[in-house]
């Protein structure tokens, strides 16, 4: 959100010694920024760009702001302008964090209050980009699992921004005023030099597009891009016929950008230029000369229109409100989708929360420099800030303990945790409190991941560890993504009781292929694909015995229900052939979704359900027959492994079996119950390998 302009616009693109009126079209054009990503994100679940306006406007105002400052005789002194920037930000942005964690606490199973918190915190410290950016958060259409508290990443980088900003103008202020410089011209070339460095970083960053979408750096250059034009606004000079094109011309662009382009995965590389070019030709196009009328352009008269500045107004508190009051609502109704009428309430009510927001808490706190009410609202933030930061604190220091719990999960009794003997009949298995916790469970990981054995997003470089038996002469590679990971605590008890070395290949989110056609950076499988090559160069050079990896995976949404074989896990297995490695392929297992929507299993279960409620038909997971038998026909080199009657019952895929938890979240098995899997995988293993 923006500094708003009824408090800076003039002066941010006033010449010095002079003043102009107030910018109500850069107001509408917030407005219409902040109408874009409400409806987008409501409905369309796609970027709309308006929160690359928010940013080119920030950068635009605050320069500006600083500047007024830099061309001043006034001391350079940062605390005023700390002050202002958080009377703006801290109020509205702690009331939501606090409305937002007692309807987690309320409406969520406990499960997920630790992600709730641990992101509260993040947004408190202006840190939430880089936790989302190592988490991998997909930031695009809603669902009830995603976090109420995601889209604060943009916060968060306008308050890194911010901060940044103020050392660079104000030291490169100090160190001209020492001899005698005027600040204006030096600054706009250092903001321009580091405007170049972000987008340059942005285009040629060799990280995945999850991080970058979130990276600091790699967004930047949209802020200073706005600070460049707020140094360069009072020279510039354009003919009203020119600014009537620009006006026209950025209105549909910005209009236009979040139907023709897919932001998620394009920005904030170039094709971001489009909605920040978009803002910078808005406020060029009103950019008048000293007494003149700023809405003397078409679009600044339609920007300048009630709607639009009422809109700009309550920009920065309806952005706050919008996604939380979103994923409240597809929570309560536990659906994926809001329909027409479900939005439109939805924006009815984050429109009075932002209308409350900015008038009864923002305002009173940002304008008035004295007085009881803001002394009660101010000393009622603090009170309400610090109450967050000692719960969030004290959650995840809760959490974090329960470590321990895990680690005496590995030797858990298999008379009364025999997990999935329970369904091959060899026990009768009495209750009991169900393994690992389900506040844990999703920390119950494979060995690969604790080991930091796993390439992660931004690493396409083969990552080999080695478990099994390191001595042995035979050898056996695990390779692929997480699916082909959660096999490893099995395949490593396997190993050292049969005498085999088993060296992994892994990296999240990556299958291993054989990529076809030519690698290019603009590929969205680049980064697998990079790996991948690399990989099937040194299994060529250093040929194992086998190669164990998926041989299955479940159909997307719309695809109907059951499980398939990829194409290019069937082309693998040929290269494979012709590298002379011998192929063990297992059947994925079952994942778990509902109506099209995934859920985790921890979440179900401490929400009230049991592991009947929380079950997958087995129909909807998995197709009747194997289907990599007929996939793998005419690959001889492939022997199959299918796990499913371990994991399934006949009609159903439940969640817990033998007391074990099956699932860490909605599609990852829980290492406790692989290792109960480890008896049924050495049946099915020693015949494919024949080393038993």
């Amino acid at each position: 959100m923006p500094v708003r302009t009824s408090d800076r616009a003039p002066e941010a693109t006033a010449a010095p010694g002079t003043r102009l009126g107030y910018r109500a079209d850069l107001d509408g054009v917030r407005g219409l920024a902040i109408a874009l990503v409400v409806v987008f994100h409501v409905w369309f679940g796609r970027v709309s760009g308006g929160v690359d306006v928010f940013l080119a406007l920030s950068g635009f105002f605050f320069v500006g702001t600083l500047l007024r400052v830099a061309e001043s005789h006034a001391p350079l002194d940062p605390r005023p302008v700390l002050r202002r920037v958080g009377r703006r930000l801290l109020p509205p942005l702690v009331l939501v964090l606090l409305g937002t964690t007692v309807a987690a606490v309320a409406l969520l199973p406990y499960t997920q209050w630790f992600r709730v918190a641990e992101q509260t915190g993040a947004s408190l410290l202006f840190m939430q980009n880089w936790h989302l950016a190592r988490t991998a958060s997909d930031y695009l259409a809603a669902d009830p699992m995603v976090s109420p508290l995601q889209h604060l990443w943009s916060i968060s980088v306008q308050g890194q921004f911010y901060i940044g900003a103020l050392i660079v103008v104000f030291g490169a202020t100090w160190f001209l005023r020492r001899r005698s410089i005027p600040a204006r011209a030096p600054l706009t070339v250092l903001l321009t030099i580091l405007t170049v460095a972000s987008l340059t970083y942005a285009v040629l960053a060799d990280v995945p597009q999850s991080w970058l979408y979130y990276d600091s750096a790699a967004r930047m250059w949209e802020l200073t891009l706005g600070g460049v034009l707020a140094c360069v606004a009072p020279w510039l000079r354009v003919p009203r016929p020119a600014r009537i094109v620009l006006g026209v011309v950025g209105l549909a662009v910005l209009c236009a950008c979040g139907v023709v382009l897919d932001g998620n995965s394009l920005f904030p590389g170039p094709w971001a230029l489009v909605p920040v070019g978009a803002a910078m030709a808005l406020v060029v196009a009103g950019n008048t000369r000293a007494g003149d009328s700023v809405a003397d352009t078409p679009t600044a008269r339609v920007l300048s229109s009630v709607p639009l500045v009422r809109l700009g107004a309550v920009a920065y508190a309806l952005y706050l409100w919008h996604w939380p009051v979103l994923i409240g609502y597809l929570v309560l109704r536990d659906r994926p989708s809001v329909g027409l009428l479900g939005g439109l309430g939805v924006i009815a009510v984050s429109l009075a929360l932002a209308e409350a927001t900015t008038r009864w808490l923002e305002n009173p706190i940002r304008r008035s420099e004295s007085g009881r009410t803001r002394k009660v609202l101010v000393a009622s933030v603090t009170v309400a800030g610090v109450a967050l930061v000692a719960a969030t604190a004290s959650w995840t220091t809760h959490v974090a303990r329960q470590d321990d719990v895990l680690e005496r999960v590995v030797a858990l009794s298999p008379d009364l945790y025999p997990g999935a003997a329970a369904l091959k009949g060899f026990v009768d298995v009495e209750p009991q409190p169900v393994q690992p916790p389900l506040l844990v469970a999703h920390r119950d990981l494979p060995p690969a991941t604790l080991d930091h054995c796993i390439a992660q997003h931004t690493n396409r470089e083969p990552l080999t560890c080695t478990y099994g038996d390191p001595l042995s002469t035979r050898r056996m590679v695990l390779a692929g993504g997480s699916h082909s990971e959660h096999w490893l605590a099995a395949l490593d008890t396997l190993g050292k009781k049969h005498g085999f070395r088993l060296d992994t290949y892994l990296k999240v989110g990556c299958p291993l292929s054989d990529p076809l056609a030519e690698l290019t950076e603009e590929s969205p499988t680049v980064e697998c694909d990079t790996w991948s090559v690399k990989v099937l160069a040194e299994l060529q050079a250093d040929p194992p015995d086998y190669l164990f990896t998926t041989s299955t995976r479940t159909k997307d949404e719309g695809e109907g229900p059951g499980d398939f074989t990829p194409f290019w896990y069937v082309d693998l297995w040929r290269t494979l052939d012709e590298y002379g490695i011998p192929v063990v392929a297992i059947r994925d297992n079952p994942w778990l979704f509902h109506d099209d929507m995934s859920y985790r299993a921890a979440d179900c279960l401490a929400g009230g359900g049991n592991s009947d409620s929380c079950a997958v038909a087995r129909a909807d997971a998995l197709d009747p027959v194997d289907p990599a038998i007929e996939a793998s026909a005419f690959s001889p080199n492939v022997s199959l492994i299918d796990l499913s009657d371990s994991l399934c019952r006949p009609e159903v895929c439940r969640v817990v079996e033998g007391n074990v938890l099956i699932y860490r979240d909605e599609n990852h098995l829980t290492t406790t119950y692989v290792r109960t899997m480890t008896p049924d995988l050495e049946a099915q293993l020693g015949p494919a390998t024949g080393w038993w």
